[in-house]
């Protein structure tokens, strides 16, 4: 059982049913009945949110552990969504499949972050819309959760290098909220939130 499926495992939800409310103030950038990719949804909080707007949701994560209960979540509020077990290390969507990624609190080793953020990238379509929560590297002096480990926390000025030549930088900002996100995510932290759009021609990998 790998980590994400033992920390999936326990009752209830590690980071709530509630979405992110970062993406709650993004998503009316959405189009109506969107196609929407959410990498690393874990136990499905923010894709049930979203295919309860009315969006074509497909979640994807590394723990199947986690999967199943977006499913269950899904069928409880009365929406379907897609799912795909897969490993961003590698894992790729169809180019321009989408008209939206969502990133919440995804968090990659260097070695495999830049070629997964263009790889999400390049799963836009023109116009489409990247939204991003994630840990700053001031994060470490919170217990708020998160990694505990400097190089997999984004700063702002890391992910305009990721996504260059590849999303227009729309809104970024970075510094102190008060998480409620289930056990998982309580209390002071220190996050990164970065909007990116796709445009007209994007860039080749």
């Amino acid at each position: 059982m790998n980590f994400w499926d033992q920390n999936f495992s326990v009752d209830g939800f590690k980071y709530g049913t509630e979405p992110n409310a970062f993406l709650v103030q993004q998503a009316h950038r959405l189009p109506a009945g969107a196609d929407v990719l959410v990498p690393g949804d874990g136990e499905g909080r923010n894709g049930v949110w979203l295919a309860q707007q009315g969006h074509h949701v497909t979640a994807m994560d590394g723990s199947s552990v986690g999967l199943e209960k977006a499913r269950a979540l899904a069928q409880e509020r009365g929406v379907t969504i897609d799912t795909v077990l897969g490993d961003l290390a590698d894992w790729a969507p169809i180019p321009g499949a989408f008209d939206a990624v969502v990133l919440t609190y995804v968090h990659l080793p260097p070695a495999i972050r830049q070629g997964a953020h263009r790889r999400l990238a390049r799963g836009l379509r023109p116009g489409g819309w990247l939204v991003l929560e994630c840990f700053h590297p001031l994060q470490l002096a919170n217990s708020s959760g998160g990694p505990k480990d400097a190089a997999m926390l984004y700063s702002a000025s890391l992910l305009r290098e990721d996504f260059a030549g590849w999303l227009d930088e729309v809104e970024a900002w970075e510094g102190a909220v008060e998480l409620a996100e289930g056990g998982g995510h309580q209390g002071q932290a220190h996050v990164t939130r970065w909007v990116g759009r796709r445009g007209a021609v994007g860039g080749t990998m």
